[in-house]
């Protein structure tokens, strides 16, 4: 599904089922002490009923599924649930995996104790998502914003990395990441309340080539660029690693997460 939003990346188009199986290979990266900061609050455990926005190929769910609680994703795109299901299956992982825009999610009111979006709250119409997620959730439940970006300007490989994602999409609005915390629309606080937030920094381990792949499956390459532009960035991008990166290294990141419960 191609989508275009003035503002993300000015417009341009974009289309996650472009790399959709990039995506499931190698954006599964998040380390577990991303995932412990939601299980000791309490959250995404035994007994409870999450729903993950944007789920993309599920990570979420699949990563946190250990901790017991009942997982539903959803997404815009038909092709990221098409591997988030295949990903479950080959796991033994009973989650429910939905193809639906956030905006028009059909759930009966107050299914979820907790609803998760990770890397995706951006992209909502807040004006229409805000009361649905709020009539979604059961009282006082809990919405988990999660956020992690690299950062480009403390860390070589990932700015060299970045100057190249800039060169192919000059519009990409995902560059410059700083330590920050999570931004939250004013019309949330008209059904939440803000509870809690924390930023953190993480070391992210890759090869050359798992790094190759997790910049390839971003929304300003693999997602929208034409396939010659994408050959070209493909080779330019290897060609960088070999001279600047060992075969193995880590990546600065910044975690984030903000938590903010039911009216």
């Amino acid at each position: 599904m191609e989508i275009r939003d003035k503002r993300i990346d000015d417009g341009k188009a974009f289309d996650w089922g472009k790399t959709s199986k990039e995506y499931a290979k190698f954006r599964d990266i998040y380390p577990e002490e991303f995932y412990k900061k939601i299980v000791n609050r309490s959250l995404c455990i035994k007994g409870q009923m999450v729903l993950d926005l944007g789920t993309g190929t599920g990570v979420v769910p699949r990563n946190m599924y250990k901790y017991g609680a009942q997982w539903t994703g959803t997404d815009i795109s038909p092709e990221q649930i098409e591997q988030a299901k295949i990903l479950a299956a080959d796991a033994g992982m009973k989650i429910d995996f939905i193809a639906a825009a956030t905006e028009q999610l059909d759930f009966p009111k107050e299914s979820f104790d907790v609803i998760t979006a990770c890397q995706c709250f951006w992209y909502f119409d807040h004006e229409k998502v805000m009361p649905v997620l709020a009539d979604l959730l059961k009282p006082k439940g809990k919405l988990v914003i999660l956020y992690m970006a690299w950062l480009p300007y403390e860390d070589k490989i990932a700015g060299k990395s970045e100057e190249m994602i800039l060169k192919y999409s000059p519009k990409w609005s995902g560059c410059g990441a700083k330590r920050h915390e999570i931004w939250v629309p004013d019309v949330a606080y008209k059904y939440f309340d803000k509870i809690d937030h924390e930023e953190y920094d993480l070391m992210v381990p890759f090869t050359k080539e798992s790094w190759h792949g997790r910049v390839r499956a971003s929304r300003g390459i693999g997602a929208s660029l034409n396939p010659d532009e994408l050959a070209r960035w493909d080779a330019e991008h290897r060609a960088l690693l070999d001279e600047i990166a060992p075969e193995k290294f880590d990546i600065l990141h910044y975690g984030a997460i903000t938590v903010l419960q039911k009216k």
